[in-house]
């Protein structure tokens, strides 16, 4: 339970640095929407039109204009710490390869890319320019280092 819990962690973290690598190629306009954001933006309402009318007040609340962008990073490191987890939950032999963290952001992300975002009916799915395919195949690369335990010293 403690190297999942610690991985768990490391996952949490890994989506931050994701967070801030995104807030730079979003900014040199080489990503448009982010996976988080595609989800809220095009999600949220068939969401929150799933929820009995009392539960949906609350959500309305929690994401609204003011409080949306907090709302989807939570979201996003609560995802990267669930991830983060199941990384941990892998044999320690696997997670110990140097490119076992880094190997595991891609599988990540080539889930959401090839099924996540198909699955959901996510209008960028599959109509990502190459080099927006880069950046966030290389800000998952950036979260699987995060994870990496390949720098640890092995844990007896």
């Amino acid at each position: 339970m403690k190297d999942i819990a610690q991985a768990a962690a490391r996952g949490a973290v890994g989506a931050m640095a994701m967070t801030g690598m995104r807030t730079l190629t979003e900014n040199l306009g080489i990503v448009g929407d982010t996976p988080p954001e595609a989800i809220f933006r095009q999600r949220v309402r068939w969401v929150m039109a799933a929820m009995p009318k009392a539960k949906r007040k609350g959500l309305k609340a929690m994401v609204s204009p003011g409080r949306g962008r907090a709302a989807m990073e939570t979201a996003h490191i609560g995802f990267g710490a669930a991830a983060g987890a199941a990384f941990g939950a892998l044999p320690p032999g696997v997670r110990r390869s140097p490119f076992a963290g880094p190997a595991y952001g891609v599988v990540v992300w080539l889930g959401y890319e090839l099924g996540m975002a198909p699955a959901l009916g996510l209008k960028h799915s599959g109509a990502r320019k190459p080099l927006e395919h880069v950046a966030l195949a290389a800000d998952h690369v950036l979260y699987g280092l995060v994870l990496s335990e390949s720098r640890r010293p092995p844990q007896e």
